[in-house]
């Protein structure tokens, strides 16, 4: 298998898109997160939500931690997010016993020596962990589109009606594939190379794996089986999250078309829970085509789970700004902005850093 050879399909490729730039300037991909839960007020970890830009995650996590006398493992936060953006993020920082007045104190130290907007402050009992939120908001401005306003304003509105009626797949972005992740994430699961960082090792595998998810996505689109709910399919319910075997495909359709439901892609582990029937066997295909196996990743602790396979934007609008046009939605986490502005535009979006 070429790991440089898939190249994503689009789920409406009979509309035409705009093109475009994105990320002109920062400002113009706008990130926020939609948190699970609040603090509660009270605990030995001190929530703080910023934003940021021009700033890895991992960049606020080292200075955070600097800053507060720990390491990094004291510093949570719920999901990485762009460099190359405008992004509101919570992070929790593992401060001990405090009193309420250090809340003010430690606001004002971060603001004192990191290029953030503090927003917010507040105290909780548990670190933040990755998952740890419901999704995310975006605010993602186009430039230099190849159509007059009106015409672009036309054709997104139609791209974005059919996005919102028929869905699309849950692509892993171009983020997740920068540089040469894919062949250091296979090369360490084939046990040809070895990475002692823990986080960067968890990344690198997981892009390949990602890699993996994007191509059982571009097969179903391609076998004509994207709109449908399979015999077999390891299903999941939008309202609740929970997974079920789909018994019978025909019986379950209206709910897949009634956005109750969606098929799940694999995320390959030694303990994911594989589809039968049809994509079963287009599973198996996969990993049987993919250079790794399940003895390979059982022994490197990846056990796999199941990725949503059908992505529902939510509050998708569009509008005219005076420096290009305007998209906001929302989605959940783990999804890709990036998966409905290529939709959108019909160019292939570059990686960035996190």
């Amino acid at each position: 298998m070429k790991i440089e050879s898939l190249g994503l399909p689009y789920i409406t490729r009979d509309l035409q898109g705009i093109g475009g730039v994105l990320r002109a300037t920062t400002d113009h991909f706008q990130v926020e997160e939609i948190p699970l839960y609040s603090p509660c007020g009270e605990g030995t970890h001190l929530y703080v939500n910023l934003t940021r830009e021009g700033l890895t995650t991992r960049d606020v996590q080292r200075r955070l931690a600097m800053l507060f006398g720990g390491n990094d493992g004291a510093v949570g936060f719920a999901g990485m997010k762009d460099k190359y953006a405008r992004t509101t993020q919570t992070f929790s920082i593992n401060v001990g016993k405090v009193e309420r007045d250090f809340i003010e104190q430690a606001t004002t130290r971060i603001r004192s020596q990191l290029p953030v907007t503090v927003n917010w402050a507040d105290l909780h009992r548990n670190k933040l962990k990755l998952g740890h939120l419901r999704g995310n908001r975006f605010t993602i401005t186009v430039t230099d589109f190849d159509p007059p306003a009106d015409e672009a304003l036309d054709r997104v509105r139609t791209i974005a009606a059919l996005l919102i009626e028929r869905g699309m797949p849950n692509f892993f972005g171009p983020q997740r594939f920068g540089g040469d992740n894919l062949s250091r994430g296979l090369a360490i699961i084939q046990g040809k190379y070895r990475e002692g960082e823990v986080w960067l090792r968890r990344l690198l595998v997981s892009s390949y794996l990602g890699f993996l998810c994007n191509l059982y996505l571009t097969r179903r689109i391609e076998l004509g089986l994207f709109d449908r709910i399979l015999t077999g399919d390891i299903a999941k319910k939008y309202d609740t999250g929970g997974l079920f075997v789909v018994e019978d495909g025909s019986a379950e359709q209206q709910r897949y078309e009634s956005h109750e439901i969606s098929f799940t892609a694999p995320i390959y582990g030694s303990k994911m829970w594989k589809a039968e029937g049809a994509s079963g066997e287009i599973e198996s295909d996969i990993l049987a085509e993919s250079g790794i196996t399940l003895e390979q990743m059982d022994r490197l602790g990846v056990r796999g789970t199941r990725r949503l396979g059908r992505l529902l934007p939510d509050d998708l609008s569009i509008g005219m700004v005076d420096d290009g046009l305007i998209v906001r939605f929302s989605l959940p986490k783990g999804a890709y902005a990036t998966t409905v502005m290529r939709e959108i535009m019909k160019v292939d979006v570059p990686a960035r850093d996190h």
